[in-house]
């Protein structure tokens, strides 16, 4: 059994966008109607071609290898049968799924725990939203500006150990994170602007980037197709 505590209103609390659907709104309540933490960060914008950073949103596990080869990150995602798996590289590890997919906005449903070295292993769930803004510039660029929600659901017995301090600690992970996740899409996609060819030829060295992904990626950058890869499929 999960535990409720109030959530502070006010203009950093998150809110689902209107777009999600009442089926799933209904879906999400039970963490979003309960949340003991809420927390809404907005990053700073940044230039890249719309259909890359949206690329990279729905394929997070490709993502994440693009990060760590530019230096940009540390996250590891993988593919579960289900959704896919996480590590944060900082002490957050679980698994999460897309529930709501549309133009703008990503919300997804995660379930893990925070481990620390003090305090309590934090356990519970939590209701992400990635919105985001484009404008639209001359040399086929946006500006896009991004926001990161989270509605986050502590477990009971988490709550009963630590209380206001796990409470404290769990909103601090949450806008850290969303401040993080923004920050590394720039990075990674001033890197790709940079100097696409030298980006996927740093993939094309990682022996466990998805192939198909990584040709589908070259494509999108306008790139030619790797040449080993082609021969490797004749």
């Amino acid at each position: 059994m999960l535990l409720a505590t109030p959530v502070a209103a006010g203009p950093a609390a998150p809110a689902l966008p209107s777009e999600v659907p009442p089926a799933t709104r209904q879906r999400l309540a039970p963490v979003t109607e309960r949340a003991s933490v809420a927390a809404r960060v907005d990053g700073e914008p940044f230039r890249a071609r719309r259909e890359i950073f949206e690329y990279l949103l729905d394929h997070p596990e490709f993502a994440t290898h693009l990060m760590r080869a530019v230096r940009a990150a540390r996250y590891r995602i993988w593919s579960l049968p289900n959704g896919f798996g996480l590590d944060d590289g900082w002490g957050t590890v679980g698994t999460f799924e897309f529930v709501y997919v549309a133009p703008g906005i990503r919300v997804m449903h995660a379930r893990g725990e925070y481990q620390q070295r003090v305090l309590p292993d934090i356990q519970g769930e939590a209701i992400i939203t990635i919105s985001y803004a484009t404008t639209p510039a001359a040399d086929g660029t946006s500006t896009i500006a991004a926001a990161v929600g989270s509605y986050v659901r502590l477990d009971s017995k988490v709550l009963r150990a630590a209380g206001r301090l796990a409470n404290a600690v769990a909103h601090a992970k949450a806008e850290k994170e969303g401040i993080r996740l923004v920050k590394t899409f720039a990075r990674a996609t001033r890197a790709i602007q940079e100097n696409p060819a030298a980006v996927c030829d740093a993939l094309q060295r990682r022996p466990d980037v998805p192939r198909r992904e990584l040709e589908e990626f070259r494509r999108l950058l306008n790139l030619p197709p790797d040449a080993g890869s082609k021969a490797a499929r004749r």
